[in-house]
């Protein structure tokens, strides 16, 4: 494994649920993979973090994710809006986009990969499945998938 592929990698988180924002932070600490994880509560603050907006503008603060973990069942801006939004967009769509979610429907996980999502999980019951998923995303995303290189 090369350095590049240690350096850790920036997650931004758009859930809604303040309680799943705290346990994923927990849940990622725990893991003891080297990851930064910023959160959003909604669609709406996701897009304004991902184009530097408002209260985002500062790319030190707020630098570009090399992950998204999205939850579908959001205020203002749901996750399926906001994924149809990023892989829309050029300067984004490279960025890769894991559903992380309560929903368990067909029909959501057919359409969050359709619209250009990596992966599609439904939310572990209990903290030590958080500390799993977090652990293997962080690794995956960090020591085995190959992302190119940050634009921004």
């Amino acid at each position: 494994m090369t350095d590049q592929n240690k350096r850790p990698l920036i997650i931004l988180m758009a859930e809604d649920d303040e309680d799943d924002r705290l346990l994923a932070k927990d849940a990622l600490r725990e893991s003891l993979v080297l990851n930064t994880l910023k959160t959003v509560t909604d669609g709406v603050e996701l897009m304004n973090y991902l184009y530097r907006k408002g209260k985002y503008a500062d790319k030190e603060t707020y630098p570009r994710p090399g992950l998204i973990l999205l939850d579908l069942n959001m205020p203002r801006k749901d996750g399926r809006e906001a994924l149809a939004e990023i892989k829309a967009d050029p300067d984004l769509r490279t960025i890769p986009v894991v559903i992380l979610t309560t929903s368990k429907e067909e029909e959501d996980k057919i359409k969050g990969y359709g619209l250009g999502a990596a992966s599609y999980i439904a939310k572990p019951v209990n903290f030590e499945g958080l500390v799993n998923v977090m652990k293997a995303l962080g690794r995956y995303w960090v020591e085995i998938v190959e992302l190119p290189e940050s634009k921004s």
